[in-house]
């Protein structure tokens, strides 16, 4: 008999994901899966998405690590209700992983749940965790080629954000090469090109997020 080994795992992580997704439209929370690699900046987005958003949006985040808890403490320290996993190695977070971090997550009384996904472009694009959407994020320091060489996840993201604008004079990256290849691989993503630091294109990637969270709407976008 064969088995196919990675076919079994997304199965299996299927029915786990259907099961949080259920949660999270039963509590009508707008779930994002937040993927990046290494140090592109995703919980320096999140802390100041939180502080844009404050009194307008409650938000939790759902925080996806090898090791150590620092990127909760920010979140939390933004005034935020964040629970950690540490995945102890594993590069992807699990639809059950997440399950477990949501027993200790308010989300009758969210609007928005981020889930911050390990460091990495490839697994995480390939497990289901119950989310409504997939947002990539890339960073100009790490080069224009990211989207070709890792097509999955800006093929499967609703949005993507360009992050850390604020040093194009300091690189050589190509943001229309860049925003061309997107396009190129997904003609319908919304993409957000952002500083967190100087504040550029903070308004829009937060109004989109409101829209998303919307009552009305929010279910439009999965499941």
């Amino acid at each position: 008999m064969k088995v196919v080994v990675g076919r079994d795992l997304l199965h299996a992580n299927a029915g786990r994901a259907g099961e949080n997704r259920a949660l999270f439209n039963k509590n009508k929370v707008a779930t994002i899966n937040l993927i990046s690699s290494p140090g592109s900046g995703k919980t320096t987005l999140l802390e100041k998405t939180a502080e844009l958003l404050r009194g307008k949006l409650k938000l939790g985040v759902v925080v996806g690590d090898l090791y150590t808890v620092r990127d909760a403490e920010r979140i939390e320290r933004a005034g935020v209700t964040a629970v950690q996993i540490n995945t102890d190695g594993l590069c992807h977070l699990t639809a059950d992983m997440v399950a477990r971090a949501l027993q200790e997550m308010p989300l009758s009384h969210l609007d928005l749940l981020f889930i911050e996904n390990v460091g990495n472009l490839v697994c995480p694009a390939a497990f289901d965790l119950g989310e409504h959407v997939k947002v990539a994020l890339l960073s100009v320091a790490e080069g224009v080629d990211k989207p070709a060489k890792y097509p999955g996840i800006f093929r499967e993201a609703v949005a993507a954000v360009i992050s850390k604008v604020d040093l194009l004079p300091y690189t050589d990256f190509d943001l229309p090469a860049c925003l061309a290849e997107i396009h190129q691989i997904n003609c319908d993503q919304q993409v957000f090109v952002t500083s967190a630091r100087s504040g550029q294109g903070m308004d829009q990637w937060c109004g989109w997020l409101g829209k998303l969270a919307r009552k009305s709407g929010w279910k439009q976008y999965k499941g």
